[in-house]
C-alpha cells in the first residue's frame, strides 16, 4: 500500500483528488577546463584521459545559448523553473545570472563542476565544494541559494546533513518517494523533494537515443492516462539541460511540453521544486527518515 502523507493546502488546484505537481527544471551545467561530459551525442566516448574537445564544445551551448532560448519559451509559457547551475558556470556568465533572477526563476545549487560528484569526494573536499558553489552563486544572483541537486544526482552519505549546515532548506536528491518529506539530519532538517527521470532530455534523447518528440509524447500518454491511477496525488518533473534541449530541436518539445500542462488542469499544475519546498512546510508533513 502507498503510504499516506498530509498533503498541504493548495495542492489541489482544480478539486477532487487527483493533485499532479509538474514541477519545471533547466539544468545549466558546466566542467572545469580540463572537464567534458562522459556522453554526448557523438555517442562513442573517446578512450581514457583524451581530452574531448567535442564534447566540451558540445556542453558550452548551454550558457552561451541554450539557456537563453530556454528563458524565452518559459517567459513566453509565463512559467517559473528552477535552474540548477553548477558554480563554475554562474561565475563565467553572471550576466545569465542575473537574467534568470530577473525572470523570477529560482537558482539552486548543482556543485562547482559536473565532475564533482559528492559520492567520490572526501568529506572535507565536499564541504569545499558546497561553500565555493554557493558563495559564488550568491554572489552573481544576490540571492543565497536554498535548493541543491548533486551532480548525476548522486549525494554522498554526508551530503544532506553537509548542506543542511551549510543552510540549504530542500534537496533533489531524491527518488523514493511520490511525494516530498521531511529528511531531520544532525545539522537540521531538510525537505526532500522527488526528481523524476520519466521526462528528462539527458536518459530520453541522449542516452536512449530517442527522437525529441518522445519527451512530449511520453509526458502526454501520463496525463491523458493519470485519471487511471487512484488518487493520483504525486510530484513529476520536465527537466531540459540547457546544452541539450536548449537547441532548437529539443526547445519546440520543451515548449510542447509546458503548453501539455496547461491542457490537462484538471489534474496537473506547474510549478517548481523550489515552490513545493514553499508550499510543503517540514512540520508534520509526511514521513520523517535521519540521515
Amino acid at each position: 500500500m502507498t503510504p499516506q502523507a498530509t498533503i498541504p493546502p493548495g495542492w489541489f488546484k482544480n478539486g477532487g483528488d487527483q493533485g499532479l505537481a509538474v514541477s519545471v527544471n533547466v539544468m545549466l551545467e558546466g566542467w572545469d577546463e580540463d572537464g567534458a561530459p562522459g556522453i554526448g551525442p557523438m555517442g562513442n566516448p573517446l578512450r581514457a584521459g583524451v581530452y574531448d574537445t567535442q564534447g566540451r564544445s558540445w556542453s558550452d551551448y548551454g550558457p552561451k545559448a541554450g539557456a537563453w532560448r530556454l528563458l524565452d519559451i518559459l517567459a513566453t509559457e509565463k512559467v517559473r523553473a528552477v535552474f540548477y547551475v553548477s558554480g563554475i558556470v554562474a561565475e563565467r556568465y553572471p550576466e545569465l545570472m542575473l537574467a534568470i533572477v530577473a525572470a523570477g526563476h529560482a537558482v539552486a545549487a548543482h556543485s562547482w563542476s559536473q565532475h564533482m560528484i559528492p559520492a567520490y569526494l572526501s568529506q572535507e573536499a565536499e564541504v569545499a565544494d558546497i561553500r565555493r558553489c554557493t558563495a559564488v552563486i550568491e554572489r552573481t544572483t544576490g540571492r543565497r541559494p536554498l535548493g541543491w541537486l548533486s551532480p548525476r544526482c548522486t549525494p554522498s552519505a554526508s551530503t544532506a546533513t553537509l548542506i543542511a549546515a551549510a543552510g540549504y532548506s530542500w534537496h533533489a536528491d531524491t527518488f523514493d518517494s511520490d511525494l516530498p518529506y521531511a529528511v531531520q539530519t544532525v545539522s537540521g532538517a531538510l525537505l526532500a523533494v522527488p526528481f523524476t527521470m520519466e521526462i528528462n532530455d539527458m536518459p530520453l534523447y541522449i542516452r536512449y537515443g530517442n527522437e525529441p518528440q518522445a519527451f512530449t509524447r511520453t509526458l502526454e500518454r501520463l496525463l491523458d492516462q493519470w485519471h487511471v491511477l487512484p488518487k493520483g496525488t504525486a510530484c513529476m518533473d520536465i527537466t531540459a539541460h540547457a546544452h541539450v534541449f536548449g537547441r532548437p530541436a529539443g526547445a519546440v518539445e520543451f515548449a510542447k511540453s509546458l503548453q501539455a500542462v496547461k491542457r490537462h488542469e484538471q489534474c496537473a499544475w506547474l510549478t517548481s521544486h523550489h515552490e513545493i519546498a514553499q508550499l510543503w512546510t517540514l512540520e508534520g508533513k509526511g514521513a520523517e527518515m535521519t540521515r
